[in-house]
């Protein structure tokens, strides 16, 4: 076989499998596809978003009432069904669109079957295929190599950035690539028996996107189905046995009770205003798989962050290029102009040389190439009349050290000297036989992104923990984590020497930054981190990332990055830019903070449906409301003024959690409400209003008091949130006030002027009682905080 640039043959002496063999194999489930895959199937989105316990107690409401012909009182299930469809609409498009990014996964690849080369796409390999991968090629699977060497990097699989030397009888990772050399390798594993989707499998009972608004509506939910069907069936049959009432009045007077408890608009509320937020994060190169994953950024107060590719750019650059030993410039330059046009090494540190040379020609005539190897750590190139060019580390081309050399490494430059020979070089060359005259030195780095101090600091100064989890070397991810700008110490530690699981937890708790890192450390790290209480976000592009992102709150990708980590991730970065960052955290605390403000106006009805209910079982009057009248109050108060109010800028910390807040602002109102209503039945019994007068007072007390919490919802004002509370109330004045007397369709009765006049005065009442139970609000948070609402 034939060395340096020269293509090796390996058909003349190796046969490889037969098509017998090969379609034996395939019989057998031997072939190179996987069943697993972190993306969901349509139908599992479907079934995700529609078979919920809250859509479960909606539908069912919604059929009672469609049995007593009902129909006006359904139309509250249109805002179930809208629900539903933005979840489904909106999964289904992120995951096509990371489909689109996922190009590579059938690649072709050169195979030797029946003593010919052929060219077979990736999933059509079988176990003992003899496969030949050439420099810039990547592992389709993994395999043990028979022949050749090469340089091949694994950063995807372990973090580690440095190509390492694989010879025959070595084992190649499905994942890496090769950056130098040429193989000829045998599979060994195939399919799901493959390293990468042994941790890809792992990442099936990991946990989602956690948020505290889904988590809200669920044990909103939750709470409800333990009385919903209890209390549905005592108002039925009070109704039907005690009052006499006939089945359908029953049922809807029993439905309208229940559907209150319900928070429907507050769900949609979430949904659009998500939706939205991932559609304007979409237009800035961010792909939200998850939509609750932009909420779960609002909350993250911890960020773990990969080294490569995330804070630095994941490439080498060359710094600078200084001659030694009275060379001049001009002619070291062009000696390593004819070096890179010569070489055939694609590595990080060549691929930058290229770049920096790219467009001059060579004047050499190139002898001998000499692949770059991470084990003697230099290469070399002979040239017709001008001897040997030498590119490596200095101590293994060189015995005495060079100051300049030592200086540059000292400030964490990768530094490679540039040696000069006489002498050619042949296979038996011993390069300790010859004169090396070192005639220059190059310094190179891997650029931090122009953006990461700006990112670094946006995050510090939000109050986000900021962690450095790398598989590379513990100096290098600790100079790059100090020269981007993380806040206290930034020493190090070598992960490789922890095994026991107590230590790396404990460790988790000592340092900022990690280096030398396992994929199963990685994950215990973000484990220990949130069992302190972190919302934590990870970022990482490869497999071995893959079971820390798995196990995060928030998993944030690249683009560039492995099409695994694409798939199961929660937002993926577009432009592989980790500056991208600030702008979605903008959008989370948007939406939450906004979600926030205008909740407590769409628990009041939760809240004061529950009271009232008891209060109608134990004095044995029916709910006052009908289910109609309750979607008025949905649309016009509650859904219109905080759909638009959710989409104003605020970008202020999310600190306080969401559903006591919510809750403590929603109680007075309701209690308002429960009080007035809980006195007009009190006059009913004594005979003083008719029940029928007490349910137009009712409902206009309800859009009174619903109308004082819209407008505190809105302070401190704008224009927007003014025109909003104004339009909201001459809305709901005329259908309280004016609609009865041209329908009956909300079953309330058209109020004389002096009926008006008593609505107002009790309206006056009412707000004096409403300020006064606000007062209160910091204790009924305190409350429902112990009550772990």
């Amino acid at each position: 076989m034939e060395n340096g640039g020269c293509k090796l043959m390996w058909n003349d002496q190796y046969q490889g499998l037969t098509d017998e063999e090969v379609q034996a194999k395939v019989a057998e489930g031997q072939v190179n596809q996987t069943s697993h895959s972190t993306q969901k199937t349509t139908a599992e989105i479907i079934i995700e978003n529609f078979f919920t316990l809250f859509n479960a107690l909606n539908f069912l409401l919604a059929f009672l009432l469609l049995l007593v012909g009902a129909y006006s009182n359904m139309a509250f299930i249109a805002i179930i069904i809208l629900n539903i469809i933005i979840g489904i609409v909106q999964e289904l498009r992120a995951r096509d669109l990371v489909s689109k990014l996922t190009i590579l996964s059938n690649k072709p690849v050169k195979v030797i079957r029946n003593r010919q080369e052929a060219i077979v796409p990736s999933t059509e390999l079988v176990v003992g295929d003899l496969i030949i991968l050439e420099s810039g090629d990547q592992v389709p699977s993994d395999a043990n190599v028979v022949d050749g060497s090469s340089e091949v990097n694994e950063s995807l699989l372990t973090g580690e950035s440095d190509a390492i030397l694989k010879q025959a009888g070595d084992e190649l990772l499905s994942g890496s690539y090769l950056t130098s050399g040429q193989l000829l390798a045998e599979l060994i594993h195939v399919g799901d028996d493959n390293y990468a989707e042994q941790l890809v499998a792992e990442t099936k009972s990991q946990p989602y996107a956690r948020s505290e608004l889904t988590d809200a509506i669920k044990k909103i939910a939750k709470f409800t189905s333990y009385i919903i069907v209890p209390l549905g069936i005592l108002l039925f049959l009070q109704a039907f046995f005690l009052r006499s009432d006939t089945v359908d009045v029953a049922v809807i007077n029993s439905v309208a009770a229940l559907i209150g408890m319900l928070p429907k608009g507050l769900v949609l509320l979430i949904s659009l205003a998500l939706s939205t937020a991932v559609l304007k994060l979409g237009k800035k190169n961010v792909l939200v798989q998850n939509m609750y994953a932009v909420e779960a950024l609002a909350h993250m107060d911890m960020l773990c962050l990969d080294k490569t590719g995330t804070i630095t750019q994941g490439k080498m650059s060359v710094e600078g290029i200084f001659p030694l030993n009275s060379i001049s410039d001009k002619d070291l330059l062009a000696k390593l102009a004819n070096y890179t046009t010569a070489s055939t090494d694609s590595n990080l540190t060549m691929t930058a040389l290229k770049d920096h040379f790219d467009g001059q020609v060579s004047t050499l005539e190139a002898l001998q190439v000499t692949p770059f190897s991470s084990e003697r750590k230099w290469g070399a190139i002979s040239f017709e009349g001008a001897g040997t060019i030498f590119v490596g580390a200095a101590e293994y081309l060189i015995d005495e050290p060079i100051e300049q050399v030592i200086t540059a490494q000292n400030d964490g430059l990768r530094v490679l000297l540039v040696g000069q020979s006489t002498d050619l070089l042949d296979d038996k060359t011993e390069i300790a036989n010859l004169a090396i005259k070192p005639i220059g030195y190059i310094t190179l780095s891997d650029p931090i992104r122009p953006n990461s101090k700006s990112t670094l600091e946006f995050f510090q100064n939000e109050g986000v923990d900021i962690k450095i989890i790398s598989g590379d070397n513990p100096q290098t991810v600790a100079r790059v984590a100090k020269n981007a700008g993380l806040a206290g110490d930034a020493q190090a530690i070598d992960m490789s020497q922890i095994q026991a699981e107590a230590d790396v937890r404990a460790a988790a708790h000592q340092y900022n930054v990690f280096g030398r890192v396992s994929p199963q450390q990685k994950k215990l790290l973000v484990a220990e981190f949130q069992d302190e209480d972190h919302i934590v976000g990870m970022t990482g592009d490869g497999v071995n990332d893959i079971l820390a992102l798995s196990q995060a709150d928030l998993s944030i990708t690249m683009a560039e990055g492995d099409g695994a980590t694409r798939q199961m991730a929660d937002l993926i970065l577009v432009n592989s830019d980790f500056g991208d960052l600030p702008a979605v955290i903008s959008e989370g605390r948007r939406v939450v903070n906004n979600i926030t403000r205008s909740s407590s106006v769409f628990f009041i009805k939760t809240l004061y449906s529950l009271i009232v209910t008891l209060i109608c079982i134990a004095l044995n009057f029916p709910f006052p409301f009908i289910p109609l009248q309750i979607t008025m109050i949905d649309a016009f108060i509650e859904g219109y003024p905080a759909f638009f109010t959710s989409f104003e800028p605020n970008n202020q910390q999310v600190k306080e959690r969401f559903l006591p807040k919510s809750l403590a602002a929603a109680l007075p109102s309701a209690l308002t409400v429960s009080v007035a209503i809980f006195a007009s039945l009190v006059m009913v019994k004594l005979g003083i209003i008719d029940f029928e007068t007490a349910r137009t007072f009712d409902y206009v007390m309800l859009t009174g008091v619903s109308l004082f919490a819209v407008w505190q919802s809105c302070l401190p004002f704008n224009k927007l949130r003014l025109f909003l509370a104004s339009t909201a109330t001459f809305a709901m004045l005329a259908v309280a006030l004016v609609l009865p007397h041209f329908s009956d369709i909300l079953t309330i009765q058209p109020m004389t002027a002096n009926e008006t006049l008593i609505s107002l005065a009790l309206l006056a009442l009412a707000f004096a009682f409403w300020k006064m139970v606000n007062r209160y609000q910091d204790r009924f948070k305190a409350f429902f905080t112990r009550m772990n609402f």
